[in-house]
């Protein structure tokens, strides 16, 4: 069964309107895109979609009360309400540095959940 996707890329900041040709599944063809990017991610978009992860935690301690956080990498989208139910109810202990590791292998994902910033203590 052949079926047609329609995506903006978010490759890079033009923001190509993608028509991605799906059929049992795999894609067949990526058209729209100025650029190798497009093609790539129209590719992964319908094959296995991942984002970036990001949120804040609590900071015990510190001149700031919370503190950025993000997924080092990509995860799959089924796993991204996963890894912020494991943020719930964190609290880093101040002073915290840029790319401390908040969560080590979020929910199973081999992706670390690190901080964005740096929290001095007050």
């Amino acid at each position: 069964m052949s079926t047609m996707r329609d995506l903006i890329c978010i490759g890079c900041p033009i923001g190509c309107f993608l028509q991605v040709q799906l059929e049992d599944g795999t894609v067949k063809t990526v058209t729209g895109n100025t650029c190798k990017r497009g093609a790539i991610y129209g590719e992964k978009e319908c094959t296995n979609p991942t984002r970036i992860v990001t949120s804040s935690v609590r900071v015990k301690g510190g001149i700031e009360n919370v503190v950025s956080v993000k997924t080092e990498g990509d995860i799959s989208k089924e796993m991204i309400f996963r890894c912020l139910d494991l943020l719930k109810g964190i609290e880093m202990e101040a002073p915290v540095k840029i790319n401390d590791v908040v969560i080590a292998n979020a929910a199973g994902t081999g992706v670390n959940i690190v901080a964005t910033r740096d929290i001095e203590v007050k």
